[in-house]
């Protein structure tokens, strides 16, 4: 760990469980491997948020092949215990399998296991049943602390066995506690903050440790926790979230410095972002981005912004980069927090169904150079430069002289100018808002790049070439400057690039886009080996994949993706994706002859770039056909809210004293549903009472998160629903909401005798505790119940959800009727339920289900990505649960929004078989309620993907 002066070399192998120990330190321009410089370039999934183990796979070979060489997880706590001393790490939630994945993928884990991680999942994390325990959360407080050592003694003791310091994983850093900034000062704060440090040591996690500062404080920087005495092995990071209307920041080399500028906070380490934005979340009601979801926070934070963000961040020295979110995947079942619905899509580069967008340009571009071109691990700040009508930035890395230049266009019109680098005035356009990067002083193997005006991409050894790739956009005309001491032998291998040499330089010149891949091979110029220079465009170096062997590098051209490749013998076994018919060219070691792309023999013949070339195209994906949905079945349920329903078996509700943060009313019992062990979905409450003959109204106050809502019955007699409002600009972040119902009691049922008062709360979910305030613990569900004109004893029972289900888990089931008696599972006998067709128009109170069978039979190449569409009119008031396959895959609330798709998993969606769909229909009295129309939906499609075990799905 000792921050020692590393030269720039080459960087450290990808990473694998590879048995061997390695060391991992860092200096304050870099990580070092051992003993290697290394530039992290992660992204954020998590593995909850995609409920098919198999998928994982998939997403994780994708983030590698555009660019990606770790990625960063959230684990979370309530995922995992659905009670106290009680942990699963099985199915759907074997951390071991994805950690295994990933270093077979060969992607470094950054693990973050919280306890506390917020993330926008109920309660940040903290499992349901945390809510009822003493003591305040996220302190020093023994009663917590005790519980967060059970849960970090099982996360740890998976961890350990995958650590890459020891051989047995990729797991490089570890993160404790998530954006802690309420006790920083006080003596709790920092005994909680030691405390986990200690325990996690304790535990065998070597790995450098880190915490995220929320907002670039300062806080938790090196020396500001007790570590017992170890020095050296505590990396200071801070997340931001900046808004695409403002101005990128300088949180680093270029900024304001000092503990509130980002990376100057701690100078001796290098600069950290554990989070930044890579788009951002959407509440109910879509407020945010004006109800268009998350294709609006995609459009506002697209490939231009991420060219201005993070190549500014690389400027400031951020050296270690997380993007949040990379996939943001599903929310599924009551996972979300209050402040977001079923999807996390979040504007991601994958979208929720796992789809490309063209976000990953820069990533692809930007990653694969960080990767593949040490100067960029440790630069420095150079002498100040000017483009007129744009931001410069200048480095220099202090070993090799590599000149680095960031031109940004913070305006919203193209601006040209011309920037001095390289002894040349360099012709530069920028578009608005958007940003480029230029080298000058590049070593590329023996060569120097003395200026270049398109990015470079990636270098390489193939074979007994070198390979460099450049890119910009489609349109520019690429410039590359070699120094070459005497005149090369120039090959051009496209039409559209032209060269000249004079006085010691090589001009090469390409028009960026015109024909697709452009290629000029340089030899015979005192270097030993020859150069390809090859030039892409956005489109084209998409299709550019980069790749490590035991026999060393490939370069493979033209296909959607690449997965994996391997070499035996003199033949490259390739496998990945294809959506269109496209070419395939490979570059590689020496020797090579054959090609298989996923496990069938492509013809192939040599090439003048040293290249093998396929003979035809590869096949595109077939049409992928999906059936409609009918044969609908009906049942409506709510039999608790009849007077004669059999309750006896439901939890009395008669404590006094709660440890939730909401009071209990004076005279009255404790009704708050977490202390009663209903931690997730829909509570009944039914009270019974004598003689209501002089009761007016009856008040209801309840709390839930956003979005929630109760409905009452008196005698079996609808009397009122209500529910919480839509969130508006200012009130997105307000987790909990309270209010008090007022329903008038009809004359008929004012009569003495036994009574029967219903109620059903959709409780929605916990708040997070982002500022340590035991925000988690706000009551859910009923809280208080009041009488006018009469004041009857009220004797209260209480019933949510039945046990978690062993196989998906606590967070799948609420406490609807249909849920505990198993309508929601396949093979549920519902033959003498009502058939009935879409749409419907039915006006009651209560819960109806509708189930479905459906049959899919997609190729078994091909990976199609599958929703479920439901749309109605937007006036009708009425919301839905969906499983599939017994899987609460999302909340659908028909006039709210924005979410009207909803992605099903492969693997739990079976592709070629029969699946079971159900709904859940909670329909207010105040309009007709649907489904209107409801079907499947093609989300994208490709010949290869992965294989994909089914994901057990046990019926009734």
């Amino acid at each position: 760990y000792a921050a020692r002066e590393v030269h720039t070399g080459p960087p450290p192998p990808p990473p694998s469980a590879d048995g061997r120990r390695h060391t991992v330190g860092f200096d304050r321009h870099s990580l070092l491997v051992d003993g290697r410089r290394l530039v992290l370039w992660s992204g954020e999934m998590h593995p909850f948020r995609l409920p098919s183990p198999s998928l994982w796979r998939d997403v994780l070979q994708k983030m590698r092949a555009h660019g990606y060489n770790a990625v960063s997880i959230y684990v979370s706590w309530n995922y995992h215990s659905p009670a106290p001393g009680r942990y699963d790490f099985t199915g759907v939630r074997d951390l071991d399998l994805f950690l295994r994945m990933a270093a077979e993928t060969g992607l470094y884990v950054v693990l973050r296991p919280g306890p506390y991680i917020n993330a926008e999942i109920d309660g940040g994390g903290f499992p349901g049943w945390l809510t009822t325990t003493e003591g305040r959360a996220r302190t020093a407080d023994p009663t917590y602390l005790k519980h967060v050592d059970e849960w970090l003694t099982h996360v740890d003791s998976i961890a350990a066995r995958h650590l890459f310091t020891r051989g047995g994983g990729t797991v490089l850093l570890y993160q404790i506690e998530n954006e802690y900034d309420s006790y920083v000062g006080d003596a709790t704060g920092r005994a909680y903050m030691s405390h986990l440090y200690k325990k996690v040591r304790a535990d065998g996690i070597d790995v450098p440790l880190f915490h995220n500062d929320k907002s670039r404080n300062g806080y938790w920087t090196p020396g500001t926790l007790d570590t017992g005495g170890e020095k050296g092995r505590w990396l200071y990071g801070f997340d931001g979230y900046p808004s695409p209307s403002k101005t990128p920041p300088d949180w680093g080399t270029f900024g304001s410095g000092g503990a509130t500028g980002g990376a100057t906070a701690s100078p001796r380490t290098p600069g950290f972002l554990p989070e930044f934005g890579g788009g951002w979340f959407d509440p109910w009601g879509g407020v945010w981005f004006e109800g268009k979801g998350y294709d609006e926070s995609r459009r506002t934070r697209d490939a231009a912004y991420e060219r201005r963000f993070y190549l500014t961040n690389l400027a400031n020295g951020i050296t270690l980069h997380n993007v949040y979110m990379t996939f943001g995947g599903t929310s599924w079942g009551w996972l979300p927090a209050p402040v977001v619905y079923t999807s996390y899509d979040y504007g991601a580069a994958f979208t929720e169904g796992r789809q490309p967008t063209d976000k990953l340009v820069p990533m692809h571009q930007i990653g694969h150079m960080l990767q593949r071109i040490p100067d960029f691990a440790k630069l420095e700040r150079a002498r100040d430069v000017k483009a007129a009508g744009l931001t410069t930035y200048h480095l220099k890395n202090p070993d090799t002289d590599a000149h680095v230049y960031v031109l940004r266009n913070d305006g919203d019109k193209e601006v040209s100018s011309t920037l001095r680098a390289g002894g040349d005035d360099l012709p530069v356009t920028v578009p608005g808002g958007d940003a480029r990067l230029m080298v000058a002083g590049l070593s590329l193997g023996r060569r120097r790049v003395r200026y270049a005006t398109a990015q470079p991409m990636l270098f390489q050894a193939a074979g007994r070439q070198d390979v460099a790739v450049f890119c910009g956009r489609r349109g520019d005309m690429a410039r590359v400057v070699l120094e070459c001491a005497q005149e090369p032998l120039v090959t051009r291998l496209s039409q559209q690039a032209a060269d000249v040499y004079d006085q010691g330089l090589l001009r090469v010149t390409a028009p960026l886009g015109a024909g697709g891949l452009i290629g000029v091979r340089v030899e015979g110029d005192e270097a030993d080996r020859p150069l390809l220079l090859l030039f892409a465009d956005e489109e084209t170096s998409l299709r550019l994949w980069p790749y490590d062997t035991t026999s060393g590098p490939l370069l493979v051209y033209g296909p959607k993706l690449l997965r994996t490749a391997t070499l035996s013998g003199s033949t490259v076994h390739l496998t990945g994706d294809t959506v269109e018919a496209t070419d395939l060219e490979v570059w590689g070691p020496r020797g090579i002859d054959g090609v298989t792309w996923n496990g069938r023999p492509v013809p192939t013949g040599a090439t003048g770039s040293g290249s093998l070339r396929a003979a035809a195209p590869l096949a595109g994906v077939p049409r992928v056909e999906l059936p409609a949905l009918d044969g609908w079945r009906m049942r409506e349920e709510n039999p608790e809210s009849g007077p004669g329903f059999d309750d006896s078996t439901w939890q009395v509700a008669d404590r006094t004293a709660s440890h939730s943060t909401t009071a209990v009313p004076a005279g009255q019992p404790v009704l708050f549903a977490d202390d009663y062990g209903f931690h997730y979905g829909d509570v009944w409450y039914r009270g019974t009472f004598t003689d209501a003959t002089g009761i007016e109204s009856v008040s209801l106050t309840h709390s839930t998160g956003t979005q929630g809502l109760l409905m009452a019955w008196l005698d079996g007699e609808p009397i009122g629903t209500h529910r919480m409002p839509v969130p508006d600009i200012g009130t997105i972040r307000k987790g909990s909401w309270t209010a008090t119902a007022v329903f008038p009691v009809g004359e008929r049922l004012r009569t003495d005798g036994p009574h029967v008062l219903s109620v059903l709360v959709r409780r929605m979910a916990h708040d997070q505790d982002g500022k340590a305030q035991d925000t988690h613990k706000v009551a859910r569900g009923l809280t208080a119940v009041a009488f006018r004109g009469g004041a009857p004893e009220v004797r209260w029972r209480v019933q949510g959800e039945a046990a978690p289900d062993p196989v998906r888990g606590p967070l799948n089931n609420g406490g609807l009727y249909g849920e505990r008696e198993g309508w929601h599972l396949p093979g549920f006998p519902d033959r003498d339920w009502e058939a009935v067709t879409f749409p419907r128009a039915e006006r009651r109170q209560g819960v109806t289900w509708y189930r479905t069978t459906f049959e899919l039979a997609v190729d078994p190449g091909v990976d199609a990505s599958v929703g479920l569409t439901l749309d109605d009119d937007p006036h009708r008031a009425y919301r839905a649960q969906i499983f599939l396959n017994g899987w609460n895959l999302g909340q659908y609330i028909n006039d709210v929004g924005p979410q009207h798709t909803f992605v099903l998993p492969n693997g739990i969606l079976r592709t070629r078989g029969t699946n079971t769909l159900a709904l859940a229909v909670l329909s207010e009295p105040s309009t007709p309620s649907g489904p209107g129309q409801v079907r499947l939906t093609l989300l994208g499609s490709a010949a290869g993907g992965v294989p994909v075990t089914p994901v057990a799905s046990p019926g009734h």
